[in-house]
């Protein structure tokens, strides 16, 4: 058993100073500083520290962390274009230990950023038996936890994709790691593959939708239909589906969401890196359509996420009220409402009964720091520059002074070799 002392708790709900966390995988209790209790337990001094839940991230890509310093030719037209120029072009080159070693260092630098629980959406050249190696890097090795799937497109054969999938959701049903089913995006799906996916699945999806312009395009030009309308006439917009972007849904295609228990998840770092666009964050929330947030692999933080989210819809709407604190504390809660829900666990809180998913910071608040302001003091005094010194997992510590256990620190100087094999590989196939 630990117990945390002298820390300032805050969970985006509640807000306490001068406490002590008494906890092991579930917290036990919390209370003041004066009421410590008595026993034979772990003390962790958090003088100076608050503890907050571990954040969520709702929408990733590990296979995106060898991307850093490959250099390709590059010079894209369109949105396929840099799909084909560099993503496709970088997965298509991961074997399984490719896989385990990009979801490892990947997810090291998660907790390193406070993540503890995170939603990937995997590719990779070699399917079968991929998402157990993403799993065991983040939920066994690292300790994590994960909701997994493989995203399903034309470009790979569907019979493993729809196998790997199922073969996932089926054996993994834990409060650590379970599964959706993924799919890449309408636009790399033909009605044959979906119809494939209506009858040989009843699992949830994951997919990209309207990320780009050119994804609605090429549904209207092959399909006479939308993304969203696409996706419904193979009854796929199933309960707790994750549509991931909708940067270029209609107000029909939002009428039909509003309709099903699904939720959109945005990553505006990424869409104004690819430069196709911001959602309509606020028209989503007015629909009481759940909107989660993800960082789409761009980088290992959330927090970075939150500050992007903020700062856009500032600018898309021309107002500094349009969206606020307020709305952007709501989509974070909505992150930890889903993954309570699909992993069958409470976390997002700091209680009694909750999971022991915590994160400790140190914060020297200049101005007054109480429950009316606390996230205030959280997005302009920690957002951009969200270190914690240690990070718990189920009650186990995975982060401790900043720093990884010895044996996850030795793992990922392999990493390294396996990053760089990639990079050789495909710049020789570049020069071919």
């Amino acid at each position: 058993m630990k117990l945390l002392t002298n820390v300032t708790i805050y969970d985006f709900n509640s807000f306490r100073k001068n406490s002590y966390v008494l906890f092991d995988k579930q917290i036990q209790e919390t209370g003041n500083m004066s009421d410590l209790p008595k026993g034979d337990y772990e003390i962790i001094d958090g003088l100076g520290q608050l503890v907050l839940p571990g954040l969520v991230c709702a929408h990733t890509h590990f296979y995106s962390a060898f991307a850093r310093g490959l250099s390709v030719p590059f010079n894209p037209k369109n949105f396929q274009d840099i799909l084909d120029q560099l993503w496709w072009k970088l997965d298509s080159h991961l074997t399984l230990e490719g896989v385990y070693h990009s979801a490892l260092s990947f997810g090291s630098e998660m907790i390193q950023n406070g993540i503890t629980t995170v939603i990937d959406h995997h590719a990779s050249g070699q399917i079968r038996g991929s998402l157990d190696q993403v799993d065991k890097a983040i939920t066994k090795d690292l300790g994590m936890r994960g909701i997994f799937c493989f995203e399903t497109s034309d470009r790979f054969s569907t019979s493993e994709c729809l196998k790997e999938n199922n073969d996932f959701i089926d054996l993994h049903q834990t409060n650590q790691s379970s599964g959706l089913f993924g799919m890449h995006a309408s636009m790399s799906l033909s009605n044959r593959t979906l119809k494939r996916i209506q009858n040989e699945t009843t699992a949830p999806i994951h997919v990209h939708v309207a990320e780009s312009q050119m994804d609605e395009d090429i549904s209207i030009t092959k399909y006479q239909k939308r993304v969203v309308e696409r996706f419904q006439e193979f009854n796929l917009l199933r309960k707790d589906s994750l549509l991931v972007h909708a940067t270029h849904v209609n107000d029909d295609e939002l009428d039909l969401l509003d309709s099903k228990e699904v939720s959109i998840v945005v990553n505006v770092s990424s869409n104004m890196n690819n430069g196709v666009g911001l959602p309509d964050v606020k028209k989503f929330m007015n629909r009481h359509i759940p909107v989660l947030i993800g960082n789409d692999g761009l980088s290992p933080s959330m927090t970075s996420e939150y500050l992007a989210l903020y700062y856009s819809m500032h600018l898309k709407y021309l107002s500094p009220t349009a969206f606020t604190l307020e709305d952007l504390k709501q989509i974070i809660l909505n992150n930890y409402e889903y993954v309570s829900r699909r992993l069958k666990i409470n976390i997002g809180r700091i209680d009694t009964g909750y999971a022991s998913d915590l994160l400790m910071i140190p914060y020297n608040e200049m101005t007054s720091l109480n429950e009316s302001n606390a996230f205030g003091h959280l997005f302009f005094g920690l957002f951009h520059a969200f270190k914690p010194s240690n990070v718990f997992i189920a009650g186990r510590r995975v982060l401790e002074n900043y720093k990884h256990p010895i044996a996850i620190t030795e793992n990922l100087e392999l990493s390294k070799e396996v990053s760089k094999k990639i990079h050789q590989a495909i710049q020789k196939e570049d020069r071919s």
